[in-house]
């Protein structure tokens, strides 16, 4: 994967990202198997999204790349060194944590500058580092505060200045915005993303958040039970998923998934249950479909309603609305047992108990092999 490499801010020059490189790598706790021959490649300045549930060995991930955490086999590879066995401040890695682990008695200047000052860099250069983490993050007029006198998004904003000030090649980010609230977590997502863009160092964020996922990443590594489930790009994750765990995992609202089976009628693929018939022509299937269950994934928003719902047109009784602002979900019944949600603009109007016209296009369905759960 190709990935441009901005110019270093002023302040921050010797900053040259670093490649990672994760080889086979197993970590159990006791009997429990946490991660599983897991292989992963992040690319010079590439900003990669580890996500997935709670449990699923992203933190254990993050850990092990920094050094906190031991593996019981593979390798790990940072700027083509295997660094497997170095401690964790010979990696090259600056960690910010969702605890922000900032020293309470300091200032945030003192916080800042306090690794580089047990470094013995000369303190004209820890002032510089200093000064240009601040402009960036927009802590100048903080610089004299302690943590305790600081919001959660400015603490955690000085947090990921202390890893700027080192000019690590490597940024690893363990849920740093998740005890934030939803503005909060909203303004500091751009402020990552704008840091990314003007360092250009290689990131590796840690989140069960797909909102952070789909906003932050160049690719996105969904994880589920010790292994990565589908490695790509946020729209490739969020359009043709390779799993029906990580389209219910990725999206919301959340993918409607409908059980049935794949029929051919005059030779082509249709999928039917009892209450409904959606040909399949304009779907891209990995191989010659078959005849046999399978279920169908459609996204609330892909749903065509009202007057465009034309081509195979379904009629939905409303039973629930759900006001989002500036569209609503509506919650709809087909036929006698088949429930759907759609995402409705302020253009289409419903009412609970109408009828509504939709339609599900083609090619905007995901189709899942029932016994695997693998796109069809």
């Amino acid at each position: 994967m190709t990935v441009s490499i901005p110019a270093a801010m002023p302040g921050f020059a010797s900053i040259r990202p670093s490649n990672v490189s994760v080889r086979g790598v197993d970590i159990s706790f006791g009997p429990v198997r946490v991660l599983k021959s897991l292989d992963l490649e992040v690319s010079q300045s590439e900003f990669l999204v580890l996500l997935g549930p709670s449990g699923c060995g992203k933190s254990t991930l993050l850990n092990a790349i920094a050094g906190l955490t031991e593996v019981d086999g593979g390798e790990i590879w940072i700027g083509g060194r295997s660094v497997t066995w170095d401690e964790p401040k010979d990696r090259g890695i600056g960690m910010v944590f969702q605890s922000y682990a900032l020293y309470p008695r300091m200032s945030v200047r003192r916080n800042l500058s306090f690794g580089l000052h047990v470094a013995g860099l000369p303190r004209a250069e820890i002032d510089a580092r200093v000064m240009a983490a601040a402009n960036i993050l927009r802590l100048g007029p903080l610089l004299d505060r302690r943590p305790s006198e600081l919001s959660g998004g400015q603490r955690q904003r000085v947090a990921i200045g202390r890893a700027l000030v080192k000019e690590p090649p490597v940024f690893l980010f363990d849920e740093p915005l998740s005890n934030l609230d939803a503005q909060l977590r909203s303004e500091l997502r751009v402020e990552i993303k704008r840091l990314h863009a003007r360092i250009g160092a290689t990131m590796i964020y840690v989140t069960h958040d797909q909102i952070e996922a789909l906003t932050l990443a160049d690719r996105i590594a969904v994880m589920q039970s010790g292994a990565i489930q589908q490695l790509d790009t946020p729209h490739k994750i969020y359009r043709e998923p390779q799993s029906r765990f990580v389209a219910a995992f990725v999206g919301s609202p959340p993918m409607n998934f409908l059980p049935g089976r794949i029929e051919s009628r005059d030779g082509l693929p249709v999928f039917v249950n009892d209450d409904l018939s959606i040909p399949l022509a304009g779907y891209a299937f990995r191989a010659q479909p078959a005849d046999a269950p399978a279920t169908l994934g459609i996204r609330p928003e892909h749903i065509v309603a009202g007057g465009a719902a034309l081509d195979g047109r379904l009629t939905a009784q409303v039973e629930m609305i759900e006001p989002m602002g500036a569209d609503s979900l509506v919650w709809c019944r087909i036929g006698r047992s088949t429930t759907i949600s759609v995402r409705l603009g302020e253009l289409v109007r419903a009412g609970r108990g109408e009828t509504l016209a939709i339609s599900i296009p083609a090619d905007r369905v995901s189709m899942f092999d029932n016994a695997s759960g693998d796109r069809l």
